[in-house]
């Protein structure tokens, strides 16, 4: 089986990786799978064939969509190219504004602020029948730290989710497509350490990092996500064989 490519669009905070590693670990472990292949694209690694990658994951990143960073836009276009193929395609907070970005829809600040902690996802009624979050049930926690949100989906995207600061939580952008804005990756202890080392920052924008730290849990129906995901990678391999 030709490998899922994980598109590495940023690492974490570097305090977090001596004791739990970075994105890579968490998406392999939470996808369930062997044979990843890893591009760095923040980090100017060429991105790989389509044609040999049975999926595309592309990951969060503390880099802005918005700011049109050259590794980034030279992203855009390759995802351009991949989505005709009908290859699955999931994206990740960054990745999830990346795809948006990327077939004409509009990424910037949210304006109703940052969104950050253990938040409260709603599955709209188009969610009903969808091949990844279909399994879900209608409201679930899910971890989420972001500054930007997709503000405009693409033409023709369907919005399956939806999230008490953002109506674009998740979004099919085409059959095999999809992009969401919360981190199904990231556990509860991450969540905990990610507002500890940014409480600040949390507190002089108004939020109440101790609230925060309190209202944190562990999200395992979010989680499930990726392995779902893995699971059509799968399915789609064995179809077009």
């Amino acid at each position: 089986m030709s490998p899922i490519a994980l598109i590495k669009t940023g690492g974490t905070i570097a305090r977090i990786k001596p004791k739990f590693g970075d994105f890579e670990d968490w998406f392999v472990a939470g996808l369930g799978v062997t044979g990843v292949l890893q591009v760095d694209v923040f980090k100017q690694q060429q991105l790989p064939d389509i044609h040999d990658l049975t999926g595309i994951l592309i990951t969060g990143s503390a880099a802005m969509v918005s700011d049109r960073e050259d590794w980034s836009e030279r992203t855009a276009k390759w995802l351009q190219r991949a989505v005709p193929t009908g290859i699955p395609v999931l994206g990740v907070c960054y990745g999830h504004q990346l795809l948006a970005h990327a077939l004409g829809g509009r990424v910037g600040p949210n304006p109703n602020g940052r969104q950050m902690g253990t938040v409260t996802t709603n599955l709209l009624e188009s969610s009903a029948n969808d091949p990844l979050l279909g399994h879900l049930p209608s409201s679930f926690a899910a971890q989420s730290s972001h500054l930007e949100i997709v503000l405009e989906p693409p033409p023709e995207a369907r919005r399956l989710a939806s999230s008490p600061l953002d109506h674009n939580f998740a979004i099919r952008f085409a059959e095999n497509v999809w992009g969401v804005q919360f981190h199904p990756e990231f556990s509860g202890p991450v969540m905990l350490e990610y507002i500890r080392l940014r409480s600040e920052i949390l507190n002089r924008e108004g939020l109440d990092s101790e609230q925060l730290l309190a209202d944190t849990t562990d999200t395992a129906e979010a989680l499930t996500v990726l392995r779902k995901f893995a699971e059509l990678v799968r399915l789609s391999d064995r179809n077009n064989h």
